[in-house]
């Protein structure tokens, strides 16, 4: 052979041990399908590209009590939850009209390895922090690190896959992963947001910046902290992604303040004495009679349910199933049977709520049927290791008549008690060594005694003493840290955000390695390999229909699980604010969409003002 042919050979077989490239995009989907919007887009659907910037907006936060930090990524108490979209700029900006899908931001374009095992990130060369300097590929390598070592322990689960990170050029830096198995894991990486190595070099992130404004990269900087009171951002006139498709149309207002308040009646008076312009509501009597007043009638103050589509996050009455009494699967059933949501929601909530039965409300993942040939080949390997009516039966949460006499739903408790080992005795409920069964209900929030009432005396009545304990948002956080509660509230996730297209964060929520760490959200405490199987296979799935498939699963096993009783949802997103703010046409599905408000007038405006401001003739 000529010596031109072997080296010609010996190039060619180097080709061939060289990984298949792809080429660099502006958006990504889970499962590699088309964006909903081209690379040429302008603007999302959902915004006004034209809205005017001008005026300010202020809110209440959507925690109860004080804030004992500024930034979300770290769980030694309460951060500002806003701070993390207006502070920040990511990589990729996730859209919300789409599952999940995300368009380049800080990235101008993204490429995914072929195989899935590596993922890489090309900047926007005029990308800039708040006080100018370039965000580079070492910024995004630091905060990896930074959130890998510092951060919320949601972040190490989310990023396990991540081998490792390398720069490979000023604005240029790859993921490499341990395995090809995760595929949300370039979709997490590419939201994440990017922090400025020259800041927090010399700043404790670790208590999460304290009061001292941080500096950003995104639409608005930080002007001002009332400590645990109230924060202000303004928006950067100069922010270097504001004429970007992905950002036009939004963050409009000049300033916006985020409130933290004690006390939620006293929010609603504050609203109604246009002390602030926007509130989450989270009680149904409260949204229907809390904001009862002339500025209600007249239209000045608005009372809406947005977002009527959205996916809900699922919430309910969670077990601590550290607790020895919580152990026994049939004394969870029973205590599930004994909260009468229908007499509640009818004498409490006036009906105002949709009982849930599924950890994914409202959402294809919902396991509402009998499982199909596809989940039934997921769930049989796991077959003797989970509930037998996973395979046999649809959940319901149980059913009273709403008359608040629960009889039949007591003996039926008491009949699962006694199998479990518990009987009566000199009017209390007690075990074989005479204890009598007692718990106590933790809230830190308040507001659920009202709805725990009517089944402390539902359960005193067979026996069992329940104890319903208020106690400070502080001390809260560091109990349910030290998983030190027998039975509490919880959202899935903490955010009450639903997981419209969900992967390793459901580790978080109900993986084994998750169950006691600090800083997770796996307030269960739940270990079940079953269950971390089915989450294995979740995040593995190479398409929506697998991922699907193995999302209900999921839900049936926890479901017969009882490690909750499963609570309620309302059809959309209560809020009541001030009428002068305008709003785009078309609402994004996945999001109330605030952030594509803007301000039409300084004051309230009555329905017949803002009507005729609707319908007055355009300036020529």
């Amino acid at each position: 052979m000529s010596q031109p042919l072997t080296f010609l050979l010996a190039g060619l077989l180097c080709l061939a041990c060289l990984p298949v490239s792809a080429e660099p995009v502006t958006a990504m989907t889970v499962y590699g399908d088309a964006p909903k919007y081209p690379a040429t887009f302008q603007h999302f659907d959902y915004v006004n590209p034209n809205a005017p910037k001008g005026g300010s907006l202020s809110r209440s936060s959507m925690e109860i009590g004080q804030f004992n930090y500024i930034l979300p990524y770290v769980d030694q108490g309460t951060g500002v939850v806003q701070a993390d979209t207006w502070l920040y700029s990511p990589l990729a900006y996730r859209s919300l009209d789409e599952p999940y899908t995300v368009y380049g931001l800080v990235a101008e374009k993204m490429e995914h390895d072929p195989q899935g095992m590596w993922m890489r990130f090309y900047l926007n060369p005029k990308a800039r922090f708040a006080d100018g300097v370039p965000i580079t590929a070492r910024d995004v390598v630091f905060t990896y690190n930074l959130l890998m070592t510092k951060a919320s322990l949601s972040f190490r689960l989310l990023y396990d896959d991540v081998q490792d990170v390398v720069v490979e050029g000023p604005l240029q830096v790859r993921f490499n992963f341990k395995n090809n198995l995760n595929r949300t894991l370039p979709l997490d990486l590419a939201s994440m947001r990017v922090l400025p190595e020259h800041y927090w070099k010399d700043h404790d992130f670790s208590n999460g910046g304290g009061f001292e404004p941080p500096l950003g990269s995104g639409p608005y900087r930080v002007t001002k902290v009332d400590p645990g009171r109230s924060i202000t951002f303004e928006r950067n006139q100069d922010w270097w992604a504001r004429d970007l498709p992905v950002s036009r149309g939004l963050y409009n207002f000049n300033t916006l303040t985020v409130n933290f308040y004690g006390d939620t009646e006293i929010a609603r008076q504050l609203l109604q004495a246009q002390a602030f312009d926007y509130n989450r509501e989270f009680s149904s009597s409260g949204y229907v009679v809390g904001y009862q007043s002339p500025v209600l009638a007249d239209g000045r103050l608005q009372r809406k349910v947005l977002a009527p589509e959205q996916p809900k996050g699922a919430q309910g009455f969670v077990f601590n199933l550290e607790r020895p009494l919580f152990k026994d699967r049939r004394v969870r059933q029973a205590l599930t049977l004994l909260w009468d949501f229908d007499w509640a929601n009818r004498q409490i909530m006036r009906s105002f709520y949709t009982r849930q039965d599924s950890y994914f409300p409202k959402s294809d993942m919902a396991a509402t049927q009998l499982p199909d040939a596809q989940e039934l080949a997921i769930l049989a390997p796991l077959r003797g290791k989970i509930p037998d009516e996973v395979f046999t039966q649809v959940y319901h949460s149980p059913v009273t008549d709403g008359s608040g006499n629960i009889r039949p739903q007591q003996m039926a408790a008491l009949k699962l008690l006694a199998e479990a080992g518990w009987h009566p005795e000199h009017n209390r409920l007690v075990n074989a060594q005479g204890e009598q069964m007692k718990f106590t209900f933790l809230d830190g929030q308040g507001g659920f005694d009202r709805l725990l009432l009517p089944m402390k005396r539902s359960l005193a009545q067979i026996g069992i003493d329940l104890e319903l304990r208020r106690i400070d948002a502080g001390q809260y956080n560091n109990l349910m840290n030290a998983r030190d509660y027998d039975f509490i509230v919880v959202q899935f996730p903490r955010s009450g955000d639903p997981i419209v297209s969900p992967g390793r964060e459901l580790y978080n929520l109900y993986g084994s390695a998750s169950a006691t760490a600090p800083g997770s959200s796996n307030f269960m405490v739940l270990r079940d390999p079953a269950v971390d199987s089915l989450i294995d296979g979740l995040v593995k799935a190479t398409t929506r229909n697998d991922m699907v498939h193995y999302a209900r699963a999921l839900d049936r096993v926890l479901q017969w699980g009882y490690y909750s009783i499963q609570n309620y949802y309302s059809e959309g997103t209560p809020t009541v604010y001030l009428n002068r703010f305008g709003m785009p046409k078309v609402s994004p599905v996945y999001d109330v969409g605030l952030d594509t408000w803007w301000q039409i007038s300084p004051q309230p405006l009555t329905d017949l003002q803002m009507s005729a401001l609707a319908h007055a003739p355009e300036e020529h």
